[in-house]
Order: structure tokens, then sequence, then C-alpha cells
């Protein structure tokens, strides 16, 4: 009997020390698993990292390179274009204008009435029109006569319904695809993009092209500005505020503009000027530097992107792309680990994950992260995720975001830098920079990366202050301003009104 007592106690403790391993080995491969998936968020961060010195080194080079843009043709990987604009709109402009924005499959038709003095609520009517699918690849003359037409009909809409052709109107024109400027209110047409492929156009002056629409149409109307989206957003900036030195587009896709001298854009040397300054659109997303921080991710993504080695800046600070980064990080832990269960095939497809479902994620501050739950399984069709996998997932979005809006704000301090209003210029001797009389200085800002995302809002402020310091940081103001595209064309049309 003693035997059987001592071997069935023999057997207990060897199934319970079997238990014992088999849990702690559990729970080591558990442990392990969290490790590999730590480790990929720690990588993200080291690889991402914008520690105030190097945010300088980039300010330095967007500085250098702007200097490298404005003395040559092809000098920079910034275009410093220029735009011709030299009269900037201050709110004492009287009168109807007219803007027409042409960025894709759809175009806008405005009206603004303006009565000589900066109102945030303007006076305006807005009308959209789908372009037909036939006229986006038919001729010059079929575009420009079916959006002349829309515009006739627009008019004919005005008030009583009065005579169309009573007096000459002044309308802005924002063509968004990519032309060279040769004056204020012409421009060539480089290369259709977004679906259009109308050969006759490419190479000619597109503002001439619907002037003679407007001509054939009957309607008594002149093409003022031929203006970029950004150049229209530093206009509505300056129009409410004379001391907006500067647009920045950081939605889609992101550019910058800025007011600056006409004897420091080298390669224009011998132009006239009326104001003495001019708006050079700088095409900024296309900036490089050594000293940005690049992973592997962005690395594969420039690879697999339709223009690899183009617009590497934009790639790492606009909405169209941050999206992806996060959903290439999600899949780098879902590799490394099952925590995620299956690997969805969902993981693999490009931009599946849209920038405001990222800052949803980012921005849920619920106990249990639903908002982070709900996303990942309606997008990826990833059920059931951890808490703790959840958790990774928002620092992902955090790294990210922060990375983005840190060097969004480098590029700033780079104008500001460029132009003396970063608390720089002109110290001598013994000065410091808190002796510096520092100008109020405003930055207009459109796109719903920084108007609707508040995160990001606060780490590019937080940056600003970092790189400037308190002191200086405190006379830059960042606005945000809408529609510059549209309410920015009309207010310039009203600028080189006749």
């Amino acid at each position: 009997m003693g035997r059987v007592v001592v071997g069935v106690a023999v057997t207990v403790a060897v199934a319970t020390c079997a238990l014992a391993a088999v849990v702690v080995g559990r729970r080591g491969r558990s442990r392990r698993k969290w490790k590999k998936v730590a480790n990929v968020v720690r990588e993200l961060e080291e690889g991402c990292d914008t520690r105030v010195g190097r945010l300088r080194q980039v300010v330095d080079a967007m500085a250098v390179e702007m200097h490298a843009g404005l003395a040559s043709e092809g000098g920079s990987k910034l275009k410093m274009l220029l735009t011709f604009v030299d009269n900037l709109p201050n709110g004492t402009e009287r009168g109807t204008y007219y803007a027409l924005h042409l960025g894709g499959t759809n175009f806008r038709v405005l009206r603004v009435q303006l009565n000589g003095q900066p109102s945030s609520d303007f006076e305006h009517e807005v009308e959209r029109q789908p372009i037909p699918q036939h006229v986006m690849t038919s001729t010059s003359e079929d575009l420009f006569d079916f959006i002349a037409s829309s515009l006739k009909e627009f008019i004919a809409k005005e008030g009583d319904g009065s005579n169309i052709s009573q007096d000459r109107r002044e309308l802005g024109f924002t063509f968004s695809f990519p032309v060279k400027q040769m004056s204020v209110s012409s421009g060539i047409l480089i290369k259709w993009t977004k679906g259009f492929s109308i050969v006759d156009m490419v190479g000619r002056d597109v503002a001439a092209c619907l002037q003679e629409a407007l001509t054939r149409k009957g309607l008594d109307m002149r093409v003022a500005a031929l203006v970029n989206d950004t150049v229209g957003t530093l206009a509505v900036g300056h129009y409410h505020d004379p001391d907006t030195v500067a647009a920045i587009i950081i939605g889609t896709g992101t550019n910058a503009c800025y007011w600056e001298r006409v004897d420091a854009i080298i390669k224009c040397q011998g132009l006239l000027m009326t104001s003495g300054r001019m708006v050079v659109n700088m095409e900024w997303g296309n900036f490089w530097s050594s000293h940005l921080p690049r992973t592997s991710y962005d690395i594969d993504l420039d690879a697999e992107s339709p223009n690899p080695n183009d617009q590497g800046f934009e790639k790492m600070i606009s909405g169209m792309y941050l999206g992806d980064i996060v959903r290439r990080v999600i899949l780098k832990m879902s590799l490394e680990s099952d925590m995620f269960g299956p690997i969805s095939p969902k993981l693999s497809m490009p931009f599946i994950m849209r920038t405001p479902l990222m800052s949803a994620m980012h921005e849920d501050n619920s106990p249990d992260l639903r908002e982070v739950a709900r996303i990942l399984n309606d997008i990826f069709e990833i059920p059931d995720i951890p808490l703790k996998a959840r958790k990774f997932v928002v620092k992902v979005c955090d790294v990210v975001t922060r990375r983005a809006a840190r060097l969004a704000a480098a590029g700033i301090v780079g104008i500001l830098k460029k132009i003396g209003r970063d608390g720089s210029g002109g110290i001598t001797g013994g000065r410091s920079r808190s002796d510096m009389k520092m100008r109020r200085t405003v930055v207009a800002i459109e796109g719903g990366l920084y108007s609707k995302y508040a995160l990001f809002r606060e780490y590019l402020r937080e940056a600003l202050n970092e790189i400037l310091g308190e002191d200086i940081a405190k006379h830059v103001i960042l606005k945000v301003t809408e529609d510059g595209s549209g309410i920015g064309a009309a207010l310039l049309a009203a600028s080189y009104s006749s």
C-alpha cells in the first residue's frame, strides 16, 4: 500500500513539474514575442530621432538649398520657382472677383465680394462641377470651352440675372498641374497628371488657352492671375494679416512659398518688380538632406512609389504617406510575432491605411483603445487584438507623426532663417539673441493634416519652440488659412485687376 501511495505521489509530482515547465515555456515564448515587437518599435524610435540638434541641421540644410535654388536653375533639389507675384492683397481691395480652380477631375468656380476691409466672413459663392472623362483626353479647345461655358452659366445666375457682358470681370486661375510661370498671368504647361492627357496643350500657355475660350463664349473676362494653390494660401494669409511672410500646405501633399527680396534671387537678375519683392514657390516636397532621419520603411516606401528618389521630404511629412509608413511597421511587427494572429493579406496592400484613420488611432483616449481595435479590424481584418498590441500600434502612430510634425517645423524655421526672421540675423559683437528686436512673423498654414490633427499641431509648435527658443518663438504666429486655391486666386485677381 505504501508503495502505491509513493508511486502516485511521484506521478503527481512529475505531472506538476511537467505542467509547470509548459507554463514557464509559454511565458518565456510570450515574453520573447513581446520583446521582438518592442524591439521593432524601439528601432523605429531610434530611426525617427528628431532631437533638437538634428532639427537645427535640417534648418541649416533647408536654408542652404534655398540659396542654391535662387542662384541658378537646377542648382538645388528645391526648384524655387518664380511666381512673378509682387503685389499681395492687403484688405483694401473692393469689388467682385472670380476664381477658377482646375485641380483634378472636378473644377470649382467662385465669386468673391470684397468691401475694402479684411473680413473673416467673405461674401462668396462656389459651384463645383465634374469634368467629363472624354474631355480630359480630348483637345485643349474642348476642355477650355467646357470650362468657359460653365463659367458663363455661373455668371448668368448672378443677382437678378442681369446682362453677363455688363462689365469686364477679373479672374484668378488656379491650375494645379506642373507649369513654368512666365508672368503673373501666364505659364507654360510642362506635363499633365491626375488622369489628364491632352497632348496639344503641353508646351502652351494655359492662361492664354482659357482667355481664348472666354472670348469665344462672349465673356468679357480677363485672366488676371495664374496661381499656384500655395501662393493662393499666402494671398489669403496676407489679406487678413500683413505680417504674413510665408505659407505652408500640409495636407495630402505639402509645399511652401514665401516673400523674398528680388535682389536675393540671383537667377533673375535684371528683373524689375514694382515692390522689390516676389513670392517664390519652393516646391519643398522635393527637399532632401542627409540629416533627415530616414528608416528602412521610408526607403521601401520610396522604392515602391511611382516616383522613386523624388519628393523625399513630402514622403516623410505629408498625409499621403504617414498612414502607409504605419502600415509597414505593423506588417513588420506581425512578421516578427503572432501578436496579431495569422498575417492578414491586407497588411501588404499599399495605402490601405489612410492618414485620417491613423490619426484616429493615435488620438484614441478610451481605456481599452476600442477605436484602435475597430480600425485594425475594419481595415486589416485583424480581430481580437490584445490591449498590449493596441498600445504598440498607438506608439507607432505617435513616433511617425511626431517625426513628421517636427521636420515640418524645421522646414518652417529654415524659411525664417533664410529671410532673417529666426532671431539670428544681424547679430554682431557681444549681442545675444535676447537683445534682438524680433518682428512679429506670421506663417499661414493650410491642409487637413495640420488643421484637423491636434497632436500633429502640438508637436510642430513644440519643435518650433525648441529650435528657436521661447523668446524668439513667441513672435512666430502660425495661422490656419482656408481655400487658397479658391479665395486666394480671387484675391490675387483683385490685386492685379486692371
